[in-house]
């Protein structure tokens, strides 16, 4: 097939990725078969743009073709989102923000990459796969702390994954409180860092008491979210559950 070929069909298959995505717009009422013609579609977006590439035909294509992965990850996203709240599938929605984060990568565009990725940390820490979020929220934040316009939201990347790593072990987190003040030292002077330090004295005293006042103090001033509070409540589990051990 020559160069003409592969564009034809390139645009043919975009044609039918675009009259899927319209047949699937009613599914947020029905709720069946809209979210698989819409994975189809956002596959064919993807087809089409590897057949612009190997026709070559990057001058009359390229923003086209750009504009595709963007339509292909928004409606990933889109997918996500209905798997995390209607259909309750955690799996599914990390699977999707995973899959936009990567058409935003190739087109370079980090910005909207990383609020997908940070979708997926959170729910990756929900499921207790701490490893996973470890690694994007230390990537996020050392992304954020070289920017001017970011540097700012760098220490809550940090203090979450510092957080993870408290869930899996305290030497984990004190290491990591220690490895992002040298990476990142306006971290040592936020209230995240304090809070953390705190938390890792009350851990090694064994003292839920002086645990659950450092909490208390930080949520006076930084209201708690929801996924702040179930983390923090697993922590103050394992030094509960390491008092009662020693009883």
């Amino acid at each position: 097939m020559d160069n003409s070929g592969k564009e034809k069909e390139a645009m043919a298959l975009m044609a039918e990725a675009e009259k899927k995505m319209k047949s699937s717009q009613s599914f947020f009422g029905a709720m069946f078969g809209g979210s698989s013609k819409m994975e189809e579609a956002c596959d064919m977006y993807v087809r089409a743009a590897n057949m612009f590439k190997m026709a070559k035909n990057w001058c009359g294509k390229s923003f086209s073709l750009q504009g595709r992965f963007t339509i292909a990850a928004k409606h990933h996203i889109t997918i996500a989102e209905i798997y995390e709240t209607e259909l309750v599938d955690i799996d599914k929605a990390i699977a999707h923000y995973e899959q936009a984060a990567d058409y935003y990568k190739g087109e370079e565009s980090t910005s909207s990459a990383n609020k997908c990725l940070l979708k997926v940390a959170t729910y990756a820490a929900q499921l207790e796969q701490y490893p996973k979020a470890i690694e994007i929220y230390e990537q996020v934040g050392t992304h954020a702390m070289d920017s001017t316009l970011l540097k700012y939201s760098a220490k809550d990347h940090f203090f979450k994954a510092a957080l993870c790593h408290f869930c899996v072990d305290m030497l984990n987190a004190k290491l990591a409180v220690q490895k992002y003040e040298e990476m990142f030292p306006a971290f040592s002077d936020a209230r995240e860092c304090k809070l953390l330090k705190k938390l890792l004295d009350a851990c090694e005293e064994q003292n839920v008491d002086a645990y659950t006042d450092s909490v208390k103090e930080f949520d006076t001033i930084s209201r708690l979210d929801q996924w702040l509070t179930t983390m923090l409540l697993r922590i103050k589990k394992t030094i509960q559950d390491d008092e009662s051990d020693l009883r």
